[in-house]
């Protein structure tokens, strides 16, 4: 390689790591100021879409899930929440948040995606409990067999499927999923399924199964002075 060409090569990467630097800063969400244990309301930095909340709205009792749709401990603990989130459907607020972990599961954030895609639809919790079930279906999928695959849900929920494909082309929903994964950072989340109760972080032993579940959140329940459900 003589001079002029070393110098180009020089100039060219330079070029390249200036960029990615320039884009791996704009990619970040500060969420210093932004208080995670409270319901997130709709703002430009979650692409003006709120936190889905299943149960009893503004109960003094919130349970939050960080999750990541490819993973296979999330799906094995599903089942647990959707039951609980159910039995407590008066007494408790259950709240999902993404945390795709990309690294891992190439498939997490497009999942992520289609469940978003659906809530502007207003069947978040639909889509979120189809992607869940039908987990070991497209876990392993291509780029373009996966996007089939989620269409196809949409379908099967009745969700217009014009309007979900160009809401997933939108930066809104990447804002919301990039948003929902820097709060969980910042509350030291580093593996899914992680669970706040009432923002204190729950250790496995607390939901190694829906016995221990329940009696965690009774637990809380009482201490709220909130009656448990017959």
């Amino acid at each position: 390689m003589n001079k002029t060409s070393w110098t180009i090569f020089i100039i060219l990467t330079f070029g390249i790591l200036t960029l990615l630097v320039v884009f791996s800063g704009n990619s970040r969400t500060d969420v210093s100021n932004v208080n995670v244990n409270t319901i997130q309301k709709a703002t430009s930095q979650n692409g003006k879409i709120a936190d889905h909340v299943f149960g009893k709205v503004d109960s003094k009792v919130t349970l939050i899930e960080y999750g990541d749709y490819q993973c296979p401990p999330c799906a094995n603990a599903y089942p647990i929440v959707k039951s609980i989130s159910k039995k407590y459907i008066g007494q408790l607020q259950f709240v999902f948040r993404n945390f795709p972990i990309t690294d891992a599961h190439p498939n997490a954030k497009a999942a992520a995606g289609s469940a978003e895609a659906a809530g502007l639809q207003g069947k978040f919790w639909e889509m979120h409990d189809r992607i869940y079930e039908t987990q070991t279906d497209w876990s392993e999928l291509a780029i373009t067999e996966r996007g089939k695959f989620f269409e196809n849900l949409a379908t099967e929920l009745k969700i217009d499927l014009k309007k979900f494909n160009t809401d997933l082309s939108t930066s809104a929903i990447g804002k919301k999923i990039d948003y929902d994964s820097a709060i969980g950072k910042k509350v030291g989340v580093e593996g899914t399924p992680t669970f706040f109760l009432n923002g204190v972080k729950l250790t496995s032993d607390k939901y190694s199964s829906e016995a221990k579940f329940i009696e965690t959140i009774n637990s809380e329940l009482k201490k709220a002075g909130i009656a448990l459900p017959r």
